[in-house]
């Protein structure tokens, strides 16, 4: 009978270790994502500084900027939705800073019925303050430029730059000193990064209990059975 138990033991053990260990590296993600959150929103929210001329997406990405110039009839729009607006676009705007530099400026979201009614080009100098960023949207599922509608999928900077003429850069607006009632800005925040780990944690070590709680009973069948 010993004989008989110690494969489906030992399959149990392997098992439960397996699965505990993978509860507590979800649980070391869960630390580390919670460092990364506190580092952001520190990032986020340091004093703006004027654009530095040499960009990294990586070392300058949520980085506090400042701009002036002038918006450029150039614009596209992608595809997006808030909660309690309905479906909408966020507004990416060519922009000509004082120093002769076109970035691009994600001036906030604009409600579908209100896409007709929008002045896209003030003619007034604007000084603005947002945040570098470099949105990891897209992905190998993300449609092409609908370019009959204007309209992209994704904040795939490369790519709205071209259509832009622009450097490949993205300013999402903070603040502005001029400001439009139909756009509302969404500024860049750290609820967008997704911290499932705790969940995904207590699924695992759930699992592992289950897995000896199962393996328990069919211990129990096989000494049952031999009695």
């Amino acid at each position: 009978m010993i004989g008989r138990m110690i494969v489906p033991a030992l399959f149990g053990v392997v098992g439960c270790a397996i699965l505990i260990s993978l509860g507590v590296w979800q649980l070391n993600r869960a630390e580390e994502k919670a460092e990364l959150i506190r580092e952001m929103e520190m990032r986020i929210f340091d004093a703006p500084v004027a654009l530095p001329r040499a960009l990294s997406p990586e070392v300058d990405r949520y980085r506090p900027v400042e701009v002036a110039g002038r918006f450029l009839p150039e614009h596209t729009f992608v595809l997006a939705a808030q909660r309690d607006r309905g479906p909408g676009f966020h507004l990416v705007s060519a922009f000509e800073t004082d120093t002769g530099r076109r970035v691009m400026i994600e001036r906030g979201f604009l409600r579908e019925a209100d896409r007709d009614a929008l002045d896209l080009v003030p003619q007034t100098e604007v000084a603005l303050t947002g945040n570098l960023h470099w949105p990891r949207d897209a992905d190998r599922f993300t449609p092409d430029h609908d370019a009959s509608r204007n309209l992209h999928f994704a904040r795939d900077v490369p790519k709205l730059a071209r259509q832009l003429d622009t450097e490949p850069v993205l300013v999402v607006l903070r603040d502005s000193t001029i400001t439009d009632p139909l756009i509302t800005p969404v500024p860049v925040n750290a609820v967008s990064i997704p911290d499932n780990h705790i969940g995904y944690a207590v699924q695992w070590f759930l699992m592992a209990l289950a897995w000896a709680g199962m393996t328990l009973f069919f211990l129990w069948r096989i000494r049952t059975q031999r009695d």
